[in-house]
């Protein structure tokens, strides 16, 4: 190209995560003449040309490729759920989300697409989240899975392997894992990351080598408790191929949930930042309880957090009365539940095992209550377990069975322990 001619346009400085959480997806918005991005609830628009709109629609079926124009059906596409992706990309800093009624929808269209290339084979390391992992290991989509750990990534990659598949911090556990060492380890097989426990704000996967970026957007994207979600951001290619299975199987987000997660998106920096601090805080003082066994808490911070217990984790649970005792996580308010009996359930006990998730382990997600308050209401229900375990190992030197211990039996203050692989 000539010299003369040349764009010499200056480039656009990239933003902030902080300031593209707050506009991304909304830029058009003063030109419209609105503050706020409108909710479209629209299932069908109108095609008063059905030619043009034929040959639209010829070009989704060949490419998947975004439709160009007015939309002309929901299960296509819906410009409110297009301003959450085009914000989501923006923030993991990918050239494209796509978006799904459920974090496990996403992950299905995934495997689909990869499947839909005759790639059917998939490699993943444990632990995930307990309906991913079974969703792997049943093969109700056709796909057959190598369990392995980080190290023997490479040596387990097949011909057929269409996908490498981690989640770091993992779940429960919070282990971690060096994502440039292993995106280096799957070579030219995408990998990718469940990112749902870090977000974009701690982690853009992306920018250590990995292809395909996962969130339950139920959790932090949303954040309140309220929307039921998923989203995959990714390539451009990859994008089209979640498109057309989108459509073909119509796991699409509602406009609604699309509107409350784009929301959610504008105070998610503000928010992880806030319930992080506070999570720190509450390791540092479960790592030095006496009736604390053991506690995860992540190098690279966030609002989880696991522990083990000397006495009864079901008394935990039972005990709690600020925290609610759910399942979930990435609410404004904490929730604690114990991964063995709810989240991981449906994997089984030997894997459970192989995970590292035992029968004592605590999963908590702090919420943006005040410190004191959730430790008040924490120390009242450690108590509870302990007093638990005390009668149980009574009952237990009566009747010759082992108790579950006590604080007499409980190791020295120490640290958190931060998880890693």
């Amino acid at each position: 190209m000539p010299q003369d001619s040349m764009d010499t346009t200056p480039a656009t400085p990239p933003r902030s995560p902080d300031t593209e959480a707050v506009h991304a997806g909304r830029e058009d918005l003063a030109a419209l003449g609105l503050h706020v991005a409108p909710l479209d609830l629209s299932t069908t628009y109108p095609s008063p040309d059905s030619r043009a709109e034929a040959a639209r629609l010829d070009e989704f079926a060949a490419t998947g490729a975004r439709l160009e124009g007015p939309p002309v059906y929901a299960r296509l596409d819906n410009p409110t759920v297009a301003r959450f992706e085009t914000a989501l990309a923006r923030l993991e800093r990918t050239e494209a989300a796509v978006a799904f009624a459920s974090g496990m929808a996403a992950l299905s269209a995934v495997l689909l697409e990869r499947a839909s290339r005759g790639l059917r084979h998939v490699v993943a390391v444990r632990p995930l989240y307990g309906c991913s992992d079974h969703l792997l290991t049943s093969g109700l989509l056709g796909t057959e899975t190598t369990w392995t750990d980080p190290a023997g990534i490479a040596d387990a990659i097949r011909p057929d392997t269409g996908l490498v598949m981690v989640e770091t911090p993992a779940n429960p556990t919070l282990a971690e894992m060096d994502l440039a060492a292993v995106a280096h380890s799957c070579g030219s097989v995408p990998l990718l990351v469940d990112n749902t426990f870090a977000t974009p704000v701690l982690q853009r996967p992306v920018e250590h080598g990995a292809r395909i970026v996962l969130h339950s957007a139920t959790k932090y994207l949303g954040g309140h408790g309220d929307v039921l979600g998923g989203v995959v951001a990714c390539d451009e290619e990859t994008a089209r191929g979640l498109r057309r299975i989108r459509f073909a199987t119509g796991g699409v987000l509602h406009p609604l949930a699309g509107y409350l997660l784009l929301r959610g998106l504008a105070t998610l920096p503000v928010r992880v930042r806030a319930q992080s601090a506070t999570a720190a805080e509450l390791a540092r003082r479960l790592a030095a309880d006496p009736r604390v066994a053991r506690v995860h808490y992540p190098r690279l911070g966030g609002a989880m957090v696991s522990f083990e217990v000397h006495g009864d984790p079901h008394s935990v649970i039972a005990g709690v009365r600020l925290i609610t005792p759910a399942v979930s996580l990435g609410s404004v308010d904490t929730l604690i539940q114990h991964p063995g009996s709810i989240s991981h359930r449906i994997i089984g006990e030997t894997h459970r095992r192989t995970g590292g998730i035992g029968e004592k382990l605590l999963r908590m997600s702090v919420g943006l209550e005040d410190v004191e308050d959730l430790w008040r209401d924490l120390d009242a229900a450690l108590d509870a377990s302990s007093d638990a375990a005390s009668r149980a190992a009574s009952n237990g030197a009566e009747g010759g069975v082992t108790g579950l211990g006590d604080r007499s039996s409980a190791p020295p203050r120490r640290e958190p322990e931060r998880a890693g692989r």
